[in-house]
């Protein structure tokens, strides 16, 4: 601690000797052990309440790390994926139908000018559909029979056309 010598402790004994006198040399060294042994005590009890304050720290810390493990642990247990993926499914389907309703909401005022017009033209294409689908389906009934006098052909062994 303060790194005191042998000849360092026999000149201060020569000095409280010379000074104090030897009667009294007996009781101040007495007195002075006791002083020692005072702050001995008191340095040892304030370094363990150091060391229990250090402990007592650390077990809050491992208690927190246990607490949060076990919070962790119970919600792994309690986990459930079918109702994991139900939730992010309706989330999904939500922000969906409030698209919808925004978009609509936002074409709402301008489709009543634009719907004539549409309505006009929907119309008038509506009856020339059927008629090309008529035209179609004559035009595929002729050329028919070409693929078949062809596959009629590749049936026959000898190869040629009938």
């Amino acid at each position: 601690m303060f790194e005191i010598g042998w000849s360092e402790l026999l000149l201060i004994g020569i000095v409280a000797l010379i000074a104090i006198g030897p009667k009294e040399l007996p009781t101040v060294l007495r007195t002075l052990g006791q002083w020692m042994s005072k702050l001995r005590r008191m340095a040892s009890e304030f370094q363990s309440q150091f060391q229990e304050a250090m402990r007592e720290a650390e077990m809050a810390d491992l208690k927190k790390q246990v607490d949060e493990m076990t919070s962790q642990a119970q919600s792994y247990a309690s986990f459930d994926p079918v109702s994991e993926v139900k939730r992010e499914l309706e989330s999904t389907q939500q922000q969906i139908e409030s698209a919808m309703v925004d978009k609509a909401g936002v074409d709402a005022p301008s489709s009543p000018v634009a719907a004539e017009p549409s309505t006009a033209s929907a119309g008038a294409a509506l009856p020339a559909a059927p008629a090309t689908a008529a035209t179609d389906a004559a035009a595929p009934s002729s050329a028919a029979p070409e693929p078949a006098t062809a596959d009629a052909d590749a049936a026959k062994p000898d190869g040629k056309s009938a």
